[in-house]
C-alpha cells in the first residue's frame, strides 16, 4: 500500500508542477491572483469528493485518494500566496483568494461527493 501511495503522490506532484507551470505562462500574465494554485486545489477539491464518495477498495483509495490527489493539490502554496499577497498590500486579491480557495473547495469537495453518490 506505502507504494502505492508514494507513487500515486509522485504523478499527483508531476500534474501539479505542469499546471503550474503551463497556468504561470498562460493565465498570470497581466494578474498577480494565483490562479494556477486555486485550479489545482478546487479541481483536486472535486475529485477527492468523487474519489472518497465511490467508497472504492482501500488499495485504489490509497492510490487515488491519498497519493494522487494528495501530491496534485497543495495547502501549502496556497499558504504561501496568501502571505505574498498580504505583504504585498493586495488585500482585495488576498479576500477574493481566501474565499475562492475554502469555499470553492468545500462546494467542490460537497459536489464531487454527491456525484459519486449517485455513479
Amino acid at each position: 500500500m506505502i507504494f502505492a501511495v508514494g507513487f500515486g503522490a509522485s504523478l499527483g506532484a508531476l500534474a501539479r508542477f505542469g499546471l503550474t507551470n503551463y497556468g504561470k505562462k498562460h493565465w498570470m500574465r497581466q494578474t498577480a491572483f494565483p490562479w494556477p494554485t486555486l485550479v489545482i486545489n478546487l479541481s483536486g477539491a472535486f475529485l477527492l469528493g468523487l474519489v472518497f464518495a465511490l467508497n472504492l477498495p482501500a488499495f485504489v483509495y490509497a492510490f487515488l485518494g491519498t497519493g494522487v490527489l494528495g501530491g496534485y493539490t497543495t495547502f501549502s502554496t496556497l499558504n504561501t500566496e496568501m502571505l505574498s499577497l498580504a505583504d504585498s498590500g493586495k488585500k482585495r486579491l488576498l479576500k477574493r483568494y481566501l474565499l475562492a480557495s475554502y469555499l470553492g473547495g468545500i462546494c467542490l469537495l460537497t459536489a464531487g461527493y454527491y456525484l459519486g453518490t449517485v455513479l
